[in-house]
């Protein structure tokens, strides 16, 4: 391999011929060996954004020369195409505040753009990654900047997940809406529900979760583009903030203004938290629906078995036959992390002093990664469980049937006592509340076909 000597603050740096990072990159790649993952694409997307709007704002103010803004814009637009993202070699987690990233960024542009020009890789006299890429910027605002592009664009993407879940369990609702079965509270026999309404439950529910996360995204549009270091907007032109969130806008198709308190947007990190911990909000709602699930099918024989469950592969690799709620417990293990994510996101977002919250690396990859997890995984869920579910209506009637809570019902024409006094004799000797009431002549038989019939079991809501 071949190399060339690019030069930083630090001195002489050994890079890669064929490399379109620099110096900073070179001593961060050593320096920032973590997690083994490569920074997320919607944040190498959301930086390189950035740089092209800082690079428009500052060419229209005058601030830098025409040609080389245009360069450094020809030079975005490729990356945002797809080509040179394997030269953002900074890892998800690295240095503090993501200086690391915002160089690697800038380094790539820079080299990228001095080919436009027809010059050579390393030329920085010419094209420079912190005198003419980040023109008018810092670390300080561009990467708070960017982690809320990046999320805002990893939580669209999971709100349309959500909105898939919650249609297949509307779905199931509906096709439940007739089947009769047990009510459970304190996980023991209570009065009579439909499947049915308990999954509009988990619809409402979860939508209700998706609501408070698209109330949550709102403060991520306001952005601290332009605050620079401290949020002084030291070392930017008058006007350049307002143009360059306009371009950021633009590029991103996101609705993005200025935040009303520079020094906020760079100290405080309370969007983002409001977003994770609705993130997790959703998960325990999700966990919860995918906990009953599990208990309703689990069987076949020596469980509830409520519902079937389609086989999505082979459950056991020893016990022929077995089908598991495999689907259920992957969701489980994705709202797990979903959960654990957000307490580092809360550690992370009280860590700040002054004017800088220097954690953001760390905090951005939380929530990045619950985001993927749900968009990813709630389609296939919706689709590879939700949707494949089957009510098993011999074993809902039979459970109906044969549960002594029925005697609930009679309350209203034996008392309370006296219906306490035949759940306890149903539970001895295993008769039926029907049977019991019957051969007690308690009610006749037109009136206990009335008390118990669908209308009464299931109410007046």
């Amino acid at each position: 391999m071949s190399f060339r000597i690019d030069k930083d603050s630090l001195g002489e740096v050994k890079v890669p011929s064929g490399a379109y990072y620099g110096a900073f990159s070179a001593r961060a790649k050593e320096q920032y060996r973590v997690t083994g993952q490569p920074a997320h694409a919607n944040l190498v997307m959301a930086f390189v954004m950035i740089k092209r709007s800082a690079a428009l704002a500052n060419k229209e103010l005058k601030a830098l020369d025409a040609q080389k803004a245009d360069a450094i814009v020809k030079a975005c637009d490729e990356i945002l195409a797809g080509k040179l993202h394997d030269q953002f070699v900074v890892e998800a987690i690295n240095s503090g505040a993501g200086t690391a990233f915002n160089m690697n960024t800038n380094e790539v542009i820079a080299n990228r753009a001095l080919e436009v020009l027809g010059k050579k890789k390393g030329d920085y006299e010419t094209v420079s990654p912190n005198d003419h890429v980040n023109m008018s910027q810092s670390s300080n605002d561009t990467f708070p900047t960017a982690m809320h592009v990046a999320i805002l664009l990893n939580m669209e993407a999971t709100d349309a997940a959500i909105t898939i879940l919650v249609k297949s369990l509307r779905k199931k609702a509906h096709e439940f809406k007739d089947a009769i079965k047990i009510g459970r509270t304190h996980v023991m026999d209570a009065i009579p529900v439909t499947l049915g309404a308990e999954f509009e439950e988990y619809a409402y529910s979860i939508e209700r979760a998706q609501k408070k996360m698209r109330e949550a995204m709102g403060g991520l549009r306001e952005v601290g583009l332009g605050g620079t270091a401290v949020g002084t907007g030291a070392n930017a032109p008058r006007g350049y903030r307002a143009l360059a969130i306009k371009r950021l806008s633009e590029v991103s198709k996101l609705k993005l203004e200025p935040s009303e308190n520079m020094f906020y947007s760079l100290q405080s990190k309370f969007d983002v938290a409001i977003c994770s911990s609705a993130l997790r909000n959703l998960a325990i709602e999700l966990t919860k629906m995918a906990n009953d699930i599990r208990l309703m099918a689990s069987g076949p024989t020596a469980g509830l078995a409520e519902v079937l469950i389609p086989a999505v592969h082979a459950g056991s690799s020893i016990m022929p036959g077995k089908v598991n709620p495999s689907l259920a417990e992957c969701l489980n293990m994705v709202c797990f992390n979903v959960m654990g994510n957000d307490v580092s996101v809360a550690m992370a977002a009280q860590a700040g002093q002054f004017e800088l919250n220097v954690m953001l690396p760390g905090m951005l990859k939380c929530v990045l990664d619950s985001t993927d997890m749900l968009k990813n995984f709630l389609p296939i869920f919706a689709a590879n469980m939700v949707d494949g579910l089957r009510a098993n209506k011999d074993r809902l009637e039979s459970y109906v049937e044969k549960s002594p809570v029925l005697v609930t019902l009679l309350n209203p024409y034996i008392g309370y006592l006296k219906a306490a006094e035949i759940y306890k004799e149903s539970l001895k000797t295993g008769k039926s509340i029907r049977e019991l009431v019957l051969e007690k002549k308690l009610m006749t038989k037109a009136e206990l076909d009335k008390a118990l019939s669908k209308d009464s079991i299931l109410g007046s809501g």
